[in-house]
């Protein structure tokens, strides 16, 4: 009998009956640490399953399905090749099979089609197509992009066994300064809500079926509003104000999910302040999951908390306190029972099943309780197929991930999404008459360049390189949005705190363009305080998650970008500082406003290098 082939002696094996009846009837014969281990998604590290995790802190995977009985995994790492991901994923399912009552594996991901490789937020792109972050999409500001983004990034996943995106991320990016802002489509809550919309369709479809990737949109009711712009991953970031009174305003992009369909939701790890709901981390937050999300806006879907908010975890080597904000005098026993109460279903980045076990044995929780949730995490594994195949064709993988169309999509993504706020000819040129054109884009083939941050072999087939700007007919700087370094657990992974450039650089690239036209692009992340480069830049643009061969076709002209800025861009850090965290374009006098951006002309036909 092959492993797609199962004796059906039970009625939850049948794949006729209706998936209200497989539930009831699974939830009836499954024992108690089977329903339990379903209440637990924690991550997975893509080694061999057996490999003995203690260095970080964790037991091996195996031991998480045969011991624990889980079955919710959310993929670290990746492998190298589509085949290889199927294939890893395919031999923890058969393990999986192998245990209990056989209960399919969910996997479940960050994203993991950009530039980002954030252990805590988002993964590198390795085998799969590879698009500008969700910024870029936002820039472009497209339904049918967005759709389209989605539903290759569902072939992929679905090629490779993942059926589960820990996205999108619809929070407002109302704080210049949160450090999360990448992963939103920006500031705007119209753009916001239709494009996050778009997004979970092209992960679900029009509803839920075996070719569907269940989306988990995040993080309710939004996670934008944060002191001083501080992340809550971090206790010093832990409160969500709101002096504007802008609570229901970040709330909006979510009921255009719960619309969508979109099949779960994350609440995120902040409390909110001066509200009228309790002031606790929303997953502990009864007023906010039943009170708002569950009886006020009708969800009824699966709801699964942000990771590690009831025990503390390695990272690194390093201990990392519980993000139990607001209950941090609680025991992890007690904070466990709180996240229930208030609605949720699952305890994400968690493993501790012993500590459930023990409410219930202890009278505290019902079992009747659990099973409410037990039975919407089957639903969705039923409903998705996995109960039906859990596996995965590893040569259609191999063929699916990342393959040309898709990879070529996501390029002409990212050149579209770059974003010019600048383009003048040089002092000189003007001075020197009428000229033909009033820009300094696009570049001239064959040209002398001087690059910075730039691959010169990129440079190669479009100019020469030359090695000092007193060579050079130009200048093409790549730089980041700016920082400042944290240290301690996962906090280096966060580009938080000051919008500002250093001086010390900005000298340095002014004193190149006072000799040469100068044209720089930043990786903006978060608005950035652009005006030094505005003020010295020949030209300036922006990327949101772009390679060097797609800045230098859009900067020779081989391809028009179209993004536009998804949010303001603040004048000054003062102006940052007096803005209200939880108000969409607050910030007084801006340099640039959300909207914001220059056509180009092209140089030929060509669309670019795919």
């Amino acid at each position: 009998m092959s492993e797609l082939e199962t004796v059906r002696e039970y009625p939850y094996q049948n794949p006729t009956l209706p998936v209200e009846q497989r539930v009831d009837d699974l939830v009836s014969r499954l024992p108690l640490d089977e329903k339990v281990g379903l209440l637990f998604q924690t991550i997975a590290l893509m080694v061999d399953p057996s490999m003995d995790l203690q260095m970080i802190g964790m037991p091996s995977l195996e031991a998480m399905i045969r011991d624990r009985r889980m079955t919710h995994f959310n993929l670290v790492g990746a492998a190298e090749t589509g085949r290889e991901f199927a294939a890893w994923t395919n031999e923890v399912q058969r393990l999986a099979s192998n245990t209990g009552w056989g209960i399919p594996v969910t996997f479940s991901t960050d994203p993991r089609h950009s530039f980002t490789d954030n252990p805590a937020a988002a993964m590198a792109s390795g085998p799969f197509s590879q698009w500008p972050e969700t910024l870029g999409l936002a820039a472009i500001g497209s339904d049918e992009l967005v759709h389209r983004f989605a539903d290759i990034a569902r072939q992929e996943y679905l090629a490779a066994g993942i059926r589960l995106a820990l996205h999108p991320q619809i929070d407002l990016a109302t704080e210049p300064r949160w450090s999360r802002i990448v992963g939103t489509f920006g500031e705007d809550v119209d753009l916001t809500s239709r494009l996050g919309a778009a997004y979970i369709r092209g992960f679900q479809g029009t509803a839920l079926g075996s070719e569907s990737v269940s989306t988990m949109t995040k993080h309710f009711p939004g996670g934008g509003p944060q002191k001083d712009g501080e992340d809550p991953h971090f206790a010093y970031g832990r409160e969500q104000v709101y002096p504007g009174d802008g609570f229901a305003h970040h709330l909006q992009p979510f009921l255009a999910a719960i619309e969508a369909g979109t099949s779960q939701m994350m609440p995120y790890y902040g409390m909110p302040i001066g509200t009228e709901y309790e002031e606790v981390g929303f997953g502990f937050n009864k007023s906010i999951i039943t009170g708002l999300l569950r009886e006020q806006l009708g969800f009824d879907g699966i709801v699964c908390t942000d990771w590690s908010i009831v025990t503390d975890s390695i990272m690194q080597g390093e201990r990392i306190e519980a993000r139990a904000w607001g209950v941090e005098h609680l025991a992890p026993i007690d904070r466990l029972e709180k996240v229930l109460n208030a609605g949720a279903d699952q305890l994400g980045g968690e493993y501790c099943t012993e500590l459930l076990l023990e409410l219930v044995h202890s009278g505290r929780m019902s079992e009747d309780r659990v099973d409410v949730s037990v039975a919407r995490l089957l639903r969705e594994k039923f409903v998705l197929g996995l109960f039906d195949n859990p596996y995965v064709d590893e040569e259609a993988a191999e063929v699916i991930i990342g393959n040309e169309e898709f990879r070529s999509a996501g390029r002409a993504a990212q050149r579209a999404s770059i974003t010019v706020l600048k383009n003048t000819t040089p002092t000189s040129e003007r001075n020197a008459g009428p000229a033909p054109t009033s820009a300094v884009l696009p570049l001239e083939p064959g040209i002398r360049i001087y690059v910075e941050g730039v691959n010169p072999e990129a440079v190669a087939a479009h100019a020469q390189t030359v090695a000092s700007p007193e060579e050079a007919d130009v200048a093409i700087i790549r730089i980041q949005a700016p920082f400042e370094p944290r240290t301690g657990g996962v906090a280096p992974y966060f580009r938080a705190g000051s919008l500002e450039f250093a001086e010390n650089e900005m000298s340095r690239m002014r004193s190149i363009a006072e000799r040469i036209p100068t044209i720089v692009d930043v990786y903006l992340d978060r608005p950035a305080l652009l005006a030094p480069l505005a003020d010295f830049a020949a030209a300036l643009i922006v990327d949101y998650g772009a390679s060097d061969d797609a800045v230098l076709d859009v900067l020779f002209g081989k391809v028009a970008p179209v993004g536009r800025l998804p949010f303001d861009v603040p004048r000054s850090q003062e102006a940052v500082a007096n803005q209200r965290p939880d108000m969409a374009f607050d910030t007084a006098d801006p340099l640039f406003r959300f909207g914001d951006g220059l056509d180009l002309p092209t140089t030929s036909n060509t669309e670019g290098r795919s």
